[in-house]
């Protein structure tokens, strides 16, 4: 039988680690991957953050050869009702979801998402994905809303800059720490379509991973 995989992803870290799961799959069977995302409001009011994880999705969706990567913004229907029409549109067999607290899909621990789809698609296997909330901190009471923001090359230093420059050699999302009047907390940027977490003190970069390079030419 023809098998075609659908992934199920919302906003948050753990979108990168369902992808690369539905791409193994799909590699694995040879067969067509297609990426959902649902989000009830409008495109233009997005935030950084939330268009920050699209912007690396849609890489990944490259990485993986994945045939449509669908954006469903300003929906007002239920999230099993966009499922089921994509994954009737493309004949869908199998498809990923995570399993987490923080995000729009938490009904599935319920276990009342999973029935609710399945009434909507039967004789569709569901792989149901315990994800890591290590990356997701940023978003249980510790940190402010993520802001757009850039890294400067400073000596063997990287300081933290909230205005464009042509020196940028990196651009992402801060989150500054609840209760500090100074720069601390964490940085997240796209290195090789990986999230990469630094942790900023006083403007500046703590310990930069060794096997990440950044140059001053990656931001032009």
């Amino acid at each position: 039988m023809d098998e075609s995989i659908l992934v199920c992803v919302y906003y948050g870290p753990n979108g990168e680690r369902l992808i690369r799961r539905g791409g193994k799959i799909a590699n694995m069977l040879n067969c067509p991957l297609y990426v959902l995302t649902v989000d009830p409001l409008p495109e233009d009011e997005l935030d950084i953050e939330k268009t920050h994880y699209i912007e690396q999705w849609k890489e990944l969706a490259k990485e993986h050869n994945v045939q449509h990567f669908y954006i469903k913004y300003n929906e007002p229907r239920p999230v099993a009702k966009v499922i089921r029409e994509v994954a009737r549109k493309h004949n869908i067999t199998q498809i990923v979801l995570g399993q987490t607290a923080q995000s729009r899909w938490r009904e599935i621990t319920k276990g009342s998402f999973i029935n609710t789809l399945l009434n909507e698609i039967p004789f569709v296997d569901l792989h149901v994905i315990s994800v890591s909330r290590d990356l997701d901190n940023s978003n249980d009471g510790y940190f402010e809303k993520g802001i757009r923001a850039y890294l400067l090359k400073e000596s063997d230093h990287y300081r933290l800059n909230f205005s464009h420059t042509l020196q940028d050699v990196c651009e992402g999302i801060f989150y500054k720490e609840i209760g500090t009047d100074f720069n601390n907390g964490i940085f997240k940027f796209m290195r090789n379509n990986c999230m990469v977490e630094v942790q900023i003190i006083d403007d500046y970069v703590k310990d930069m991973p060794e096997h990440i390079e950044l140059r001053d030419d990656e931001s032009k």
